[in-house]
């Protein structure tokens, strides 16, 4: 066939023809001109960015008979035999197929020979990590101390796999990915030099779906100028190509910032009913969203985002038109259900059912503007103490009253320290040596809690009522099995032996339960179990936990007390 592709009909012939490589073609440009090439040359990166382009222009500018010079003359016999890939001194090895020892050691034995009439007998070998590990071995010495005459221009798509000792011995230059604008600048050119009329619209489509590649962007524009006569129009490229339309990102991002779920939905049918492969669609929508959280940026945009020109301006007033937290709650649901897109036996319903939950719930609000409300809602919490607490309230009871948030806090009691006796109690009966409850009761509960340590914590909060000459009456809040336990008989006799012995007479001791006491703390505890859950409940404890990706170990007051 007399036909060429795209890709063969306007290869590049000089370096200043490389798209978007002059890193590398700037180096070779000035090594020639320096004369200090290296024997052995290593280019990788990606398929179709022009490793073994630029290394047949190398082997021109290198074999030119005005040469070696940067720029070929394209001209003479050793130009144009490599240039038709038909040169005697130039090979081009395919490391795929020719990837055994013999054929390494074959190649040894004719690289002694002299070029038949060229400056330098070249050797490109494309795809070199197809080599054998034998293969490697045996290419070793020849790599590290060729004739001089020889050159080797190595191309790879992974250069991981090349062992070290091959890498050590090479001069690496990295190609990278062309981005969209450059492609479609490229294609543009090429469009105008065939006479054909393709959108830039199209265009951006082709090179989105080339992923960078030169190649792969010139075949597919190769496809679509075969596709028709006459201008190519977008909806037939997209139907050719199976491209998702960039419209529609922007379609169904409009509906979730909207929260319109029917034109989400119907949006989905649509690209469905249309032929459009669903889970391609899901991951292009996530990648949308990432741009718009880029675009927020600012200028750095331009370089993070690799789309067209008029691409990147629709993103940026898509992004103004909500806050950035819109973006950043849905790229995460988003990008956390992608396996579940991916396994899905039902692309369309688990499309569907993420946008539901992207519009069910509520994005979270920034990290400082959450500390800042935390800091406005402990100074509210703050002033209520200050000003709804009563003078003689303690810290605790302060809390409780005036932070409805905030669970209540009783006064713990320390040690053995007995709480002070009630204005209104009055001793039942005659007392002796001017015993009352208020001097005796600290020495012998401390007497109590010597003897017997578990009486002791079991009578710690306990109040003594009274102490006659026959008895010495104490007062016990706790549950009833606390009361119980105080009056079995043998806590009932050790604890009047201990009595009478302090008291240095015998005594009866009465256990009564403090029916009003425990009946408050289980009010209190009641009340502190509800303020917890107004705490842990609050919108932004919730936003908190949420953002943070925490758990509540403890809830405590203001003043540090749980």
């Amino acid at each position: 066939m007399s036909y060429l592709v795209l890709a063969r009909k306007y290869r590049p012939q000089t370096f200043e023809e490389v798209v978007q490589q002059t890193h590398v073609t700037t180096t070779l440009t000035n090594a020639i001109a320096a004369d200090r090439v290296a024997h052995a040359i290593l280019f990788a990166g990606p398929r179709g960015t022009g490793k073994t382009t630029i290394a047949r222009i190398l082997a021109k500018a290198m074999n030119c008979i005005q040469g070696p010079l940067p720029t070929p003359c394209n001209a003479c016999q050793s130009c144009t035999e490599i240039t038709a890939g038909s040169s005697a001194d130039v090979f081009e090895i395919d490391g795929a197929s020719n990837n055994s020892v013999d054929q390494v050691r074959e190649l040894r034995e004719n690289i002694k020979y002299m070029p038949a009439h060229s400056k330098f007998k070249i050797y490109i070998i494309d795809e070199v990590h197809m080599l054998s590990v034998a293969a490697f071995n045996a290419l070793l010495k020849t790599l590290e101390e060729p004739p001089e005459h020889v050159l080797f221009l190595f191309a790879t798509t992974e250069p991981h796999k090349i062992p070290i000792t091959i890498h050590s011995r090479c001069q690496r230059h990295d190609l990278r990915r062309i981005d969209a604008q450059a492609l479609i600048a490229h294609m543009k050119m090429l469009c105008h030099r065939e006479d054909r009329e393709v959108s830039l619209e199209s265009l951006g489509v082709t090179a989105r779906e080339a992923g960078g590649s030169m190649r792969d962007a010139l075949s597919l524009l190769d496809q679509v100028i075969s596709s028709t006569s006459g201008p190519v129009e977008h909806e037939q490229l997209l139907d050719m190509l199976g491209a998702v339309d960039r419209t529609l990102l922007f379609e169904l991002a409009d509906g979730i910032m909207n929260r319109d779920l029917p034109n989400l939905l119907d949006c989905l049918d649509t690209a469905y009913n249309r032929g459009v492969d669903i889970r391609r669609l899901y991951a292009d929508l996530v990648e949308h969203f990432r741009n718009l959280i880029v675009a927020g940026l600012g200028n750095r945009s331009e370089k993070l985002i690799d789309a067209p020109d008029h691409e990147r301006e629709r993103l940026a007033q898509q992004a103004r038109g909500a806050g950035g937290a819109v973006f950043s709650h849905t790229f995460k649901i988003l990008a956390a259900e992608l396996p579940t897109l991916k396994f899905a036996a039902s692309p369309k319903l688990a499309f569907e059912t993420v946008l539901l939950r992207i519009l069910e719930t509520q994005p979270s609000l920034p990290v400082d503007t959450l500390i800042e409300k935390l800091e406005l809602l402990r100074e509210d919490f703050a002033s209520g103490i200050t000003g709804a607490a009563p003078a003689s309230s303690t810290p605790a009871q302060t809390l409780a009253q005036a932070a409805p948030g905030a669970p209540a806090i009783k006064e713990p009691t320390t040690g053995f320290e007995s709480a002070p006796p009630p204005a209104t109690s009055s001793l039942a009966g005659p007392t002796t040596d001017a015993e009352n409850p208020g001097s005796l009761w600290k020495p012998l509960l401390d007497s109590i809690a010597r003897e017997h340590p578990a009486l002791g914590g079991a009578l710690a909060n306990a109040k003594l009522l009274e102490v006659t000459t026959a008895q010495v009456v104490l007062e016990v809040p706790g549950s009833p099995f606390n009361i119980n336990r105080l009056r079995k008989k043998d806590n009932s006799v050790r604890l009047e032996k201990i009595c009478s012995d302090f008291l240095d007479r015998p005594v009866t001791v009465v256990i009564r339960a403090d029916v009003a006491g425990q009946q408050a703390n289980n009010d209190q505890k009641k009340l502190d179990n509800k303020h917890k859950q107004d705490v842990l409940s609050h919108p932004l404890i919730e936003d908190a936990i949420e953002i943070f990706e925490g758990e509540v170990v403890e809830v405590r007051s203001l003043n540090g007390k749980k």
